[in-house]
């Protein structure tokens, strides 16, 4: 099993939003970004863990836990003229873009950025890293375990 940390804007999908869906479950569409896509179509398994966490907000953080509830498959976003994620040069024949859907499992509190930096057994995780800007990293089974303890 593995473990991920996955961003979103809470007003473009928040964990409140995702629990109100039907089976909690939605689509983790508009990564346009390549490592992130690799991450979904290469290594996310069904059943992995997910960190729920608010990005671009007054007040970024983990916000709850989630699984990937799907293989990846085909963003349609990336075919859709419409979208602001539509990608010109991605065909259907030969998509360039996947996603995975992820069903929200719990709302926590908000545990902040700041309150991560402040664990010293998270110091290495990838979010916490001087540049890092990917919408999707991964996360390790005792940084998943202590942000588990923390959301208590």
């Amino acid at each position: 099993m593995h473990y991920w940390l996955m961003k979103s804007e809470p007003e473009e999908m928040s964990i409140d939003a995702a629990l109100a869906e039907p089976k909690h479950t939605v689509p983790w569409f508009g990564v346009r970004n390549y490592q992130a896509r690799n991450f979904m179509r290469d290594a996310m398994q069904v059943g992995d863990g997910v960190l729920f966490y608010h990005s671009s907000c007054p007040e970024p953080g983990v916000a709850g836990f989630a699984r990937v509830a799907s293989i990846a498959y085909p963003d349609a976003s990336q075919f859709d003229p419409d979208s602001k994620y539509f990608d010109p040069k991605s065909a259907p024949e030969q998509p360039r873009w996947m996603l995975v859907d992820v069903q929200a499992l719990k709302k926590t509190r908000l545990i902040s950025l700041a309150e991560l930096r402040a664990q010293p057994e998270l110091a290495n995780m990838v979010i916490l890293k001087r540049g890092n800007r990917l919408s999707i990293t991964p996360v390790s089974a005792a940084e998943w375990r202590c942000l588990q303890h923390m959301s208590k």
